[in-house]
């Protein structure tokens, strides 16, 4: 349906899923999730999919984690709360999928590309943006840290002072300084970036698939150690973070429009 929150189509090899609601910059809440990691999953075991390209519909690639749903996630059954740890396990996952995908991912950067949904991008094989993109990981602007791996992969793009810099920051970058940093591999106008992205995915279907598996895992054997184990380190950072009295001292103080008073603990 044109109205789900996710798009997936397929053609010759190539699948594209698009984010879509682009009303609210594709702001990634549960419901977003759950369809996207469940079309990815089932992305996963078609031997006739060779590249998969992820946009965004609208003027955004996604503006981030809906961050409203912190402390209110439900089980399967949609009635019983689950908890934040829970939900970070199913985050971690997410991230193994896209961290260990069978075929390429290449993304279409536009707009916004913010927070974990920025991370995720890191995670994929190559990335695109359109000439007014803007890229940041402002997690600690929310009281938040990074949990999808994202600083694993700015560390191995850049090293540690990159990751430090944005992590820490939440600084906004553009297009042109992502590209400097090595952040996305070509910059084009906004409105071609989803015709470039879908050029560079058809060409990579036609090739020979064995070849073009084999280069990955190459790659893949030599940084998956770095995301795994930041994988583990993040969920028990953030499961922390959301317990504590600054993370609940930092919400309060946002709606009340004051300056928190954090205790660090």
């Amino acid at each position: 349906m044109d109205d789900d929150p996710v798009l997936l189509e397929v053609k010759e090899g190539v699948a594209v899923l698009s984010l879509n609601l682009p009303d609210k910059h594709n702001v990634a809440g549960e419901a977003v999730d759950a369809l996207f990691f469940r079309y990815l999953d089932l992305l996963r075991t078609d031997r006739d999919v060779r590249v998969v390209v992820w946009r965004g519909s609208g003027p955004s690639f996604s503006a981030g984690r809906d961050l409203g749903d912190l402390g209110t996630h439900r089980n399967d059954n949609g009635h019983l709360p689950t908890s934040d740890f829970e939900m970070l396990e199913r985050t971690a996952w997410s991230t193994r999928l896209l961290a260990e995908f069978p075929v390429p991912i290449v993304c279409a950067l536009k707009g916004w590309t913010l927070g974990t949904m920025l991370e995720r991008a890191l995670l994929c094989d190559i990335r695109v943006a359109g000439e007014g993109a803007k890229l940041a990981l402002p997690g600690l602007d929310h009281g938040v840290i990074p949990d999808a791996a994202g600083v694993a992969k700015l560390v191995e793009i850049g090293g540690a002072a990159l990751a430090l810099d944005l992590a820490l920051t939440g600084r906004r970058i553009d297009a042109a300084e992502a590209l400097r940093l090595g952040l996305v591999s070509q910059v084009v106008p906004d409105e071609e970036v989803d015709e470039v992205v879908l050029d560079l995915a058809r060409g990579l279907a036609a090739r020979p698939p064995l070849a073009v598996r084999l280069v990955r895992e190459s790659v893949q054997a030599l940084v998956a150690a770095g995301v795994r184990g930041t994988l583990g380190r993040e969920l028990v950072g953030q499961t922390m973070v959301l317990a504590s009295h600054d993370y609940r001292e930092h919400r309060l103080a946002r709606a009340e429009d004051r300056e928190p008073h954090y205790e660090r603990r």
